[in-house]
């Protein structure tokens, strides 16, 4: 019988001893456990559908079975906070992280049930570290990849919107930092929003990939210490208990010793910010001036520019874009190394990876939201400059250059007067024209 008179936080601590260790052991700064409530959360679920999936198997009694479902789903729904004070990176490959979920789920079910509760006898039960971490990790990875999502889709459809907005407003192409062929401005934010929509879309994919899940492998993926059936049933608890589409790794060897779909998702993150920023630093130099600048278009002021220059505005949203950019890249490379650094059986690296990707998370989320919201709802392609620019497009040149040919064209625009269109004239023309440039007596 449960003992659900009792209410869900209490002042006592409910993680025992090794979370206590740990606390000495790994005193570094940065996140600790309960910093990422999702995993907190989602590893209370791998614990919930154990519990279930042990009871169902004779493994655990239904006193014991209906605690440990109880105090799950309090932590899932966010009670007990306080009690996940474990560092995120730590060595011993998520043993500590393992240990502090059982502790305070034991603890807090033997409190429900008025009967002893133990952290590894029942609650870790049919379980290791070795397949409940990384089980519990993919899970986190599939909650926290949302938000990035839908600030991407955001800044997608900001930048269509102005696409849509300046679709017949003509600006000066660039290549090189030199002038080339005009285009509109809503091309230029279309092409944008289509690379964006691009590695979003990368990302999304290789998130995906979470849902193989290595719950039911144990120790090294050799399934010892749970009964038979115990897999299938665990996962089809946690898919009900987590409303994810979850299914079997399909060599749990391979999903403990190798995990390189965490490079893969390091590495459509840091695409994701680098097309971001890439985009940003476009927009920042298009507005670069008013007087010494590009001067195609403006964006939103959004503070002051200078603390001694009255009245200068800065790029601030495209460069708090770009550093963003910078962090990313640097988190996916530390997962690359985390990734490789599996060795033999398992790879123990995984804290490092799940304090990576939520660094990668947050910045994504954070960087397009601000850019589309702070930046590009705001700009406006009435530049104080591109009128002047747009004369410069060498449009009419390149039309002129299919009739008359490269080289004569190329004559009478050296010889024009600045801005000048190009003279429509014969081939034969073009061509005496070109001769008169080049030869030594016209130099003279």
């Amino acid at each position: 019988m449960v003992h659900t008179q009792l209410t869900p936080e209490t002042t006592q601590p409910l993680y025992g001893e090794q979370t206590t260790l740990s606390l000495n052991n790994f005193p570094g700064p940065g996140r600790t456990f309960g910093d990422v409530p999702a995993f907190v959360r989602n590893y209370a679920r791998v614990k919930l559908a154990a519990a279930q999936a042990n009871h169902a198997l004779g493994v655990l009694d239904s006193i014991r079975r209906d605690a440990i479902v109880t105090a799950c789903r309090e932590i899932a729904s966010g009670d007990h906070p306080t009690q996940f004070p474990s560092a995120l990176l730590l060595g011993g490959g998520g043993t500590t992280t393992n240990m502090n979920v059982n502790e305070v789920i034991a603890a807090r079910a033997t409190l429900l049930a008025g009967v002893t509760v133990h952290p590894n006898d029942h609650v870790n039960a049919s379980q290791s570290t070795n397949d409940s971490y990384p089980t519990a990790m993919a899970l986190t990875v599939l909650e926290l990849a949302e938000p990035p999502l839908e600030a991407l889709d955001e800044l997608v459809t900001a930048l269509e919107n102005k696409a849509t907005e300046f679709d017949d407003t003509r600006h000066l192409g660039r290549t090189c930092l030199r002038d080339a062929v005009s285009l509109s401005a809503g091309q230029s934010h279309r092409a944008q929003a289509a690379a964006i929509r691009r590695t979003a879309d990368g990302l999304r994919v290789a998130v995906g990939a979470m849902r193989s899940v290595p719950l039911g492998a144990t120790a090294v993926g050799t399934g010892l210490g749970a009964p038979d059936g115990y897999r299938e049933l665990a996962i089809t608890e946690l898919a009900a208990a987590s409303g994810l589409d979850l299914r079997p790794a399909p060599d749990l060897f391979d999903a403990l010793a190798h995990l390189d779909p965490y490079a893969d998702i390091a590495a459509a993150g840091a695409r994701t910010g680098m097309t971001m920023a890439k985009v940003a630093a476009d927009i920042r130099l298009l507005s670069s001036g008013p007087t010494g600048g590009f001067g195609d278009l403006t964006i939103p002021a959004v503070q002051a520019g200078s603390s001694i220059m009255p009245a200068k505005v800065n790029p601030a949203i495209p460069e708090y874009v770009m550093q963003l950019s910078y962090r990313i890249r640097g988190a996916a490379h530390t997962i690359e190394f985390a990734v490789s650094a599996g060795e033999l059986e398992l790879n123990v690296m995984e804290p490092v990876i799940v304090d990576a990707l939520v660094t990668i998370f947050d910045d994504l989320t954070a960087a397009a939201i601000s850019f589309a919201r702070r930046c590009v709802n705001g700009i406006t392609w009435h530049g104080p400059r591109r009128e002047e620019n747009l004369a410069g497009a060498f449009d009419s040149w390149v039309t002129l250059s299919a009739t008359a040919g490269y080289e004569a064209t190329t004559a009478q625009y050296r010889n024009r007067p600045a801005h000048a269109s190009p003279i429509s004239t014969t081939n034969d023309e073009q061509r005496s024209s070109v001769g008169a440039l080049e030869s030594p007596e016209a130099s003279k």
